[in-house]
């Protein structure tokens, strides 16, 4: 569920497009980027994976001739059921296509110290696409798993997201989304918030979060959520 995978969701459409700019540089076979992180929550689809409790992060991503890319990436987690970090494996690539730059890809979601019963890992494959609006991006993606997390059965989530930078360094971005899945788990979650650069290396994001399932437990309530990422 990637470093800020929430925080920073509606800001990846901008991200998406800054690669597909690059494509009009000299491509590099291989490059091979690492992230650090750290935030006040760990938020996942409009859901706190971390139990309302503080996130550690790391990731390495690489990037194959500008447009296949392979990662891996891990964080601190917490179900109240000994569950204590997930890890990601991913693979896709992000084609540009006229104007809009697609992202396609596949996500292994795993689970490290899971309780006995329902297995926890699962399955995403991700098809996004963004495309800019003058100063500003706007973009959509759906994720789509045969068997979701706890074996809760095929699920899917659809979001529209947008970012545009409201002064030098800042950018405001949002995004709204549905998840539904096969056993009892449909739910709309929004975020809202602004993004700083502290410099090429470090950026910060304030954001809060919600749902309209706060029936479903604690970690469907609203939040606030403070993140730092160190990406080089």
């Amino acid at each position: 569920m990637n470093v800020f995978k929430t925080t920073l969701l509606a800001a990846s459409a901008t991200l998406a497009l800054s690669s597909g700019a690059m494509a009009q540089e000299p491509t590099k076979a291989l490059d091979v980027s690492f992230n650090l992180g750290a935030a006040t929550d760990y938020v996942y689809h409009g859901v706190s994976q971390s139990d309302g409790n503080p996130q550690l992060s790391a990731g390495v991503d690489t990037t194959l001739w500008g447009v296949g890319y392979v990662g891996t990436w891990i964080s601190t987690a917490d179900f109240d059921n000994g569950t204590n970090a997930e890890y990601d494996l991913y693979v896709g690539a992000r084609p540009q296509l006229g104007p809009v730059t697609l992202d396609l890809g596949v996500i292994y979601y795993g689970y490290i110290n899971q309780a006995v019963g329902p297995k926890q890992d699962f399955i995403v494959f991700k098809l996004g696409g963004a495309i800019p609006l003058g100063a500003a991006t706007l973009g959509a993606e759906v994720h789509h798993s045969n068997d979701f997390f706890g074996q809760t059965g095929k699920a899917t989530y659809v979001e529209l997201n947008g970012a545009m930078p409201i002064a030098e360094k800042f950018k405001v971005s949002g995004a709204l989304g549905h998840q539904k899945v096969a056993y009892d788990g449909d739910y709309t979650t929004w975020n809202l918030g602004v993004s700083y650069a502290v410099n090429d290396v470090v950026g910060l994001d304030l954001r809060y979060h919600d749902t309209d399932a706060h029936d479903l437990g604690d970690i469907y309530d609203g939040r606030v959520v403070l993140g730092v990422k160190a990406a080089f």
